[in-house]
């Protein structure tokens, strides 16, 4: 009789586990409980992955420098994203298609917003998995560690056997306001958006091991802006040791950050736009968000106004919130020597799309004549029009519509380019790979190519959570099964070869060895170099 109990209870135990198991999703009071420094977090398990959201990292007031949350009694909650930073602009109106593509999930905002996201195979069994932390685009302006589908970290996780954090911080104003000349406190405040992110490195040193992770393995990678957000992590002294690889995608600079009296002359007549003095600078600590952000924006084009007038080059479309020089947090220009030498033995994979943002750029030539495109070259380029031709025929012979003559990207890759050759010149320095995405995606009829972000669902394996963009397919599922594969080796071992590629050599400057992901992969020499000239020189 007790042999039958004791054989009864058993087969229920395991029938109940069973049970459990054979869910996609795991929830429950003791579900995916671990710890933190600041208290136990609780997330849940889906499809064999443990996931935490909106863990948070910091606090900050207003314009000052954060600092570490004050700990919790219970077990927090972990199952939803944080908010996420204010916008200058909030989104009120949608355009459909460009919508449809990028699939946005905008989130809710919050001025607390430092939190991040874990993904991990396993929280209790003893192993040391590579991190790869995840910096979001947007610019320094906007953004959120979510609202992309592709940024959804499980898939790589799972995959690799890597655990993935994702991080939210302050951005704009609230980031870059440099408010140095006003008092103590406000020491930090020209870099508070980048001083986050080392605040959550901080936390990941601190805390990854109770997720399965490697504090002594961190990768850190982003995109276009995320990709600006590492080169400048790399150059800032208070990041070193933190991360111990880096992979910049579409975000490579080409010049100088802002020094510090372009910053202070910001601040000065943000002040003066809002009707305040010096004396009543901790005004600004609580006037409404959207009134700071007009004033500050409007800040920002009287002193580009009075920075052009004076001959200093402006960044871009014209001067916005970013990271500056300013002598305390960041030393130096991020493209610097010193820069370069300070992240000198940190592996660096880097590269761009071929098309960026040049499909946007071009609409308006969608379903336009061969004749009207090519005169728009000829009035573009004038008389080196055959010669721009010819240089991008060289850098893509195979391709054979006239638009993609103007659909070219050479905005982003050649600052990545001029990164590699730059790191890889570099004395016993570590090794650089680059690439170049070029798969085309058949979304709309194809007319968004390899658009600005195209290559984020293969890295992170999310071809089909990210289904508007890629169209799906199983030709999209095996490359994002090599690139994502390429990305997991090279946060683990510093190199990103694996059997599913070619042999991906070490960049250099000589050999300009790339690899070009698209259905078949393949390394290439630059063939752009011309091109780029041509560019520069019109």
């Amino acid at each position: 009789m007790k042999k039958t109990v004791l054989k009864i209870c058993f087969i229920t135990s395991f029938l109940s586990v069973s049970l459990v198991f054979g869910q996609e999703v795991i929830t429950g009071t003791d579900v995916a409980v671990t710890n933190t420094e600041n208290g136990k977090v609780r997330g849940y398990i889906e499809n064999g992955i443990f996931t935490y959201k909106g863990i948070p990292y910091g606090v900050a007031k207003r314009f000052e420098m954060a600092k570490k949350p004050e700990p919790w009694d219970d077990i927090r909650s972990s199952t939803m994203y944080g908010p996420v930073a204010p916008l200058l602009t909030p989104t009120t109106t949608i355009q459909d298609e460009s919508e449809f593509v990028f699939d946005h999930d905008w989130g809710f905002t919050n001025e607390d917003c430092l939190n991040l996201n874990v993904w991990t195979p396993s929280i209790d069994d003893g192993k040391k998995r590579p991190v790869l932390f995840w910096i979001h685009g947007g610019g320094f302006t906007a953004g959120s560690s979510h609202e992309l589908p592709s940024y959804d970290g499980a898939n790589l996780s799972q995959k690799g056997d890597v655990v993935v954090v994702s991080i939210n911080h302050r951005l704009n104003v609230l980031g870059f306001l440099d408010l140095s000349d006003y008092g103590k406190k406000y020491k930090h405040s020209a870099n508070n958006s980048i001083l986050d992110m080392v605040l959550a490195l901080e936390w990941v040193r601190d805390n990854i091991s109770n997720f399965g992770g490697n504090p002594e393995n961190v990768t850190i990678f982003g995109q276009s802006g995320g990709g600006a957000k590492v080169n400048t992590l790399m150059a800032m002294p208070k990041a070193h040791g933190l991360f111990h690889k880096a992979i910049n995608q579409s975000g490579a600079f080409r010049g100088r950050i802002l020094d510090k009296e372009d910053t202070q002359a910001i601040a000065m007549e943000t002040l003066s736009t809002l009707g305040l003095k010096a004396t009543q600078v901790d005004s600004l600590q609580n006037i409404p968000f959207n009134i700071l952000a007009d004033a500050s924006s409007k800040a920002l084009k009287k002193v580009e106004a009075q920075m052009r007038e004076a001959g200093k080059p402006i960044l871009g479309f014209g001067l916005s919130w970013g990271p500056s020089q300013d002598g305390v947090d960041l030393p130096y220009q991020t493209a610097s020597e010193e820069a370069l030498e300070l992240s000198k033995d940190i592996p660096l994979l880097i590269g761009t799309v071929k098309n960026e943002f040049a499909p946007f750029a071009n609409m308006r030539f969608v379903g336009a004549s061969d004749d009207v495109i090519m005169a728009h070259i000829k009035e573009t380029y004038k008389e080196k029009a055959d010669d721009y031709i010819a240089a991008v025929k060289h850098a893509y012979p195979y391709d054979t519509s006239t638009k993609d003559l103007i659909d070219v990207d050479t905005m982003f890759r050649p600052g990545a380019v001029a990164q590699a050759n730059a790191k890889s010149d570099l004395t016993n320095g570590a090794p650089v790979y680059m690439y170049l995405f070029t798969w085309q995606s058949p979304v709309f009829d194809g007319k968004y190519k390899s658009l600005h972000c195209m290559e984020l669902p293969f890295v992170f394996d999310n071809v089909a959570l990210a289904n508007h963009m890629t169209g799906g397919g199983e030709e999209a599922h095996v490359l994002a099964e090599k690139m994502s594969l390429a990305w997991i080796h090279f946060a683990k071992t510093g190199n990103p070869n694996h059997a599913g590629l070619p042999e991906w050599p070490e960049y250099n400057s000589k050999n300009t060895a790339t690899m070009h992901f698209d259905n078949t992969c393949v390394v290439k020499p630059q063939l752009d170099a011309e091109l780029f000239k041509i560019v520069e020189s019109n």
